[in-house]
């Protein structure tokens, strides 16, 4: 099993930085690795994906060249670096792992099977 635990979120002005951790324990291996969103309303986003035994990564166009995901591989951490953050960006983002697959361009193909508790993120305008 793969026990996630995210933090980082908080509030900030549209325009502003945050940055997301993930800490990931319990199975050691490749997998994929990334984050998904849930604004109020509105269905779950895949967001970006990372492979844990390297540093392809993907992303969805909303947030591509804004967001960037990373890894320390050392400490199973990943983390999701938001910049020009917009208010549309506000949701819970959840951290998750696919242990099934791999990490694929089209995003609609993450289907992960561990789940983190979420941390809200909020822009104002």
């Amino acid at each position: 099993q793969v026990q996630l635990m995210e933090s980082g979120g908080g509030s900030v002005q549209a325009g502003g930085s945050l940055r997301l951790s993930c800490t990931a324990s319990g199975y050691y291996g490749g997998y994929c690795i990334g984050w998904f969103r849930q604004a109020l309303d509105k269905e779950r986003e895949r967001v970006a994906t990372i492979w844990t035994l390297g540093s392809l990564a993907y992303y969805a166009d909303s947030v591509k060249g804004r967001f960037t995901i990373s890894q320390d591989t050392y400490n199973s951490t990943r983390y999701l670096q938001m910049n020009n953050l917009k208010p549309e960006d506000t949701a819970i983002y959840y951290c998750a792992a696919s242990t099934d697959g791999y990490c694929y361009r089209d995003l609609s193909r993450y289907e992960p099977n561990y789940w983190g508790r979420g941390t809200q993120v909020t822009v104002s305008s």
